[in-house]
C-alpha cells in the first residue's frame, strides 16, 4: 500500500490530506449533530410548565438560552414575546438563522472536497501521462510492458481521487439530511410556542 502511494507521485499527499479531513469532520459533525442535545424531546413541555406556573424569570431564560440550540431559539422568542407574535417570530427566525449556520459548520468543506479530489486525481495521472510520453520521446517505446505499467502507476491519482471524494460525497448528503431534519423539528416547536402565547388554538405540547 505505501509502495502504491509513493508510486502515486506528489499528488498523493493533497489527497492523503482531504482523506484525513474528510474523516476528522465527518467524526466532529456526527459527534455534534446528535438530535437529542440539539433539540431536547422535552424541553418545550418544560418551559410551557414554566409559562403555567408564572416561573419564567430571567434565570431561567439563561438557563434555557444555555442548554441546547433549540433552548437558544425559544429563548429569543420569549424575550420579545411581549412585543407582539410578528415581533416574537422575526426574533425566533433570527436566532434560528444563526443555529443553522452552526449546525452547517464544516459540512460545506465536504462537498469541496468531494469536488476536487477527483480533479487532484485527474491532475495526478495526467502529469504522469505527460511524464511517460516524454521518456518515450527521449528513449522510444521499445519495452511496452514498462510502457504498460507506467500508465498505470499514473492512474493511481485518479483512483486515489475517486476514493477519497465517494465518502465525502456519501457524509456530505448524510449530514445535510441530518440538519435539515432537525431544522424541522426546531422550526415544529418554535411555532408551537408562538401560537401557544399568541392564539387561542389548543397546542399539543408533547410529554415524553
Amino acid at each position: 500500500m505505501i509502495e502504491i502511494f509513493l508510486a502515486g507521485g506528489l499528488l498523493m499527499w493533497p489527497l492523503l490530506a482531504c482523506s484525513l479531513i474528510v474523516i476528522a469532520i465527518s467524526a466532529e459533525r456526527y459527534w455534534t449533530l446528535n438530535p437529542a442535545k440539539i433539540a431536547p424531546k422535552t424541553l418545550l413541555a418544560q418551559v410551557w410548565t414554566w409559562i403555567k406556573n408564572n416561573q419564567l424569570d430571567a434565570t431561567k431564560l439563561r438557563e434555557l438560552k444555555q442548554s441546547s440550540p433549540l433552548g437558544y431559539i425559544l429563548s429569543a422568542g420569549l424575550s420579545n414575546s411581549k412585543h407582539g407574535r410578528d415581533i416574537m417570530k422575526d426574533s425566533v427566525q433570527e436566532a434560528a438563522n444563526k443555529v443553522i449556520h452552526d449546525l452547517e459548520r464544516y459540512v460545506s468543506t465536504l462537498g469541496t472536497i468531494a469536488n476536487i479530489a477527483p480533479l487532484l486525481g485527474l491532475l495526478g495521472t495526467v502529469l504522469g501521462m505527460i511524464e511517460i510520453f516524454n521518456g518515450i520521446m527521449l528513449e522510444g517505446s521499445g519495452n511496452t510492458n514498462v510502457l504498460a505499467g507506467g500508465i498505470s502507476i499514473a492512474l493511481y491519482t485518479t483512483v486515489a481521487g475517486l476514493v477519497v471524494a465517494i465518502p465525502a460525497t456519501i457524509a456530505n448528503k448524510y449530514f445535510q439530511r441530518r440538519i435539515d431534519a432537525i431544522v424541522v423539528t426546531m422550526e415544529e416547536e418554535a411555532i408551537k410556542l408562538i401560537d401557544a402565547l399568541h392564539s387561542e388554538r389548543r397546542v399539543d405540547v408533547k410529554v415524553v
